[in-house]
């Protein structure tokens, strides 16, 4: 890492940034008011005094009417909730929050940090500094979403199997796949890989916890995966500009008709189709970190729903690209190539470019902008480098295709 060798230079520069993000992130637009965090605490209070979770609505900025559309088990996770004040309960999201950012920045910076040779607390401070810009972390923080918790939980696997201990793995993707649906796609990518036993571990916790959901909440658990789930009109409307899915991009393109299934379903094949091929070619070389974020970037593809901020599972995939470019094995060409993209991705994502075609997505303008992070993910799909395993990690056996799903669920 360039920049001030002097602890006193980095001092003043750690300052300097730390004051300029407080001063963005206290004046920049589009604070969310913690509008997820108060349906979770409305919904799981509501349902505590009358047993119905899922009638729970309130109206939100884009007029559609918000209810709770996570499984039974993450209501039951979310029962605490009940025993605290509003103000209490912000608290306590927002120090959930900033615990998975230190977890998620010592996780994926902290080995980059380690083979780089740098100061460990200044990498890490300012890696911080830039990781609270990202509009997918301002989001979460200020929607008081479980994003980052739920990151957390499928890198604990990641960790675990890039180490050489996938013994231990799955519990994390289980558990996180219970609470909410899109990270189960964690579980097809263990089997794509063929990491049979952790897979095995993923399945049998994500039924487990939903077994549990259902002997605690059988009224919730039937109505949940008999109706809800399939509701998709319960979490939004889907040509929103913060839904940043295939889904979202049909939606905009064909708005206001609602957009074909079948194009959809079409669409969510052919992206499955070169995920699978992609975490293939990462199993072979031994890349779990790349094999987990291009896992990432496809559950924000073919997801229904992908609001922006969903868009923290980018981040393993902005760590592996920018970190693909310090390698001093690569090309100098590339490695410069690399890292450019690396920021500009980078200042895209900081940048809330999207918000500019909210209330107008038609033309070709329309069509690029409002759909700017879509492209990123179809871009990091691709072509996300791929990196020969590091020393002490473990290679998983070359892989057999899979089918993929067609079911199109509310997973908002």
């Amino acid at each position: 890492m360039t920049g001030p060798t002097t602890t006193r230079g980095q001092l003043l520069l750690v300052a300097g940034l730390t004051t300029a993000a407080a001063l963005f992130l206290a004046y920049v637009p589009l604070h969310r008011d913690w509008f997820d965090l108060g349906v979770y605490y409305g919904a799981v209070g509501q349902w505590l005094h009358d047993g119905h979770i899922y009638d729970f609505t309130t109206p939100g900025a884009d007029g559609a009417e918000y209810g709770f559309t996570y499984p039974p088990f993450a209501a039951l996770c979310m029962l605490p909730m009940t025993l605290l004040s509003w103000p209490e309960a912000v608290g306590v999201s927002m120090l959930l929050n900033v615990t998975a950012s230190a977890v998620v920045l010592t996780w994926l910076i902290g080995p980059v940090v380690r083979r780089q040779g740098w100061n460990m607390w200044f990498a890490l401070t300012v890696a911080a500094v830039l990781f609270s810009l990202l509009e997918p972390v301002r989001d979460t923080f200020s929607f008081g979403q479980v994003n980052l918790l739920l990151l957390v939980l499928a890198l604990l696997d990641a960790r675990l199997l890039a180490t050489g201990h996938g013994r231990f793995a799955g519990f994390g993707t289980g558990l996180a796949a219970a609470i909410k649906l899109t990270p189960a796609i964690f579980i097809v990518y263990l089997v794509v890989t063929r990491r049979w036993r952790a897979a095995a571990v993923a399945t049998a916790t994500a039924v487990g916890a939903t077994l549990l959901a259902v002997c605690a909440a059988p009224g919730a658990s039937r109505v949940y995966w008999t109706e809800a789930l399939w509701d998709t009109d319960r979490i939004g409307v889907l040509s929103y500009v913060s839904n940043q899915s295939w889904e979202g991009v049909l939606a905009r393109l064909v708005a206001p008709v609602e957009p074909s299934g079948a194009v959809w379903a079409a669409g969510v094949l052919a992206l499955l189709a070169v995920w699978a091929y992609r975490v293939r070619q990462a199993a072979a070389v031994g890349d779990e970190p790349a094999g987990y974020a291009l896992t990432g970037i496809a559950a924000c593809l073919v997801s229904p729903i992908t609001w922006v901020h969903h868009l923290v599972w980018l981040i393993p995939a902005l760590i592996v690209l920018a970190e693909s470019g310090l390698r001093p094995d690569a090309p100098p060409q590339r490695r410069r190539t690399l890292l450019r993209s690396a920021a500009v991705i980078y200042v895209i994502l900081c940048s809330s470019l999207v918000w500019l075609w909210r209330f107008d997505a038609t033309g070709v303008t329309g069509f690029l902008g409002s759909n700017a992070y879509v492209w990123i993910c179809l871009g990091l799909l691709l072509a996300l480098p791929l990196r020969e395993a590091a020393p002490g990690t473990a290679p998983a056996p070359a892989p057999a295709p899979r089918s993929a799903p067609t079911g199109r669920p509310a997973t908002g």
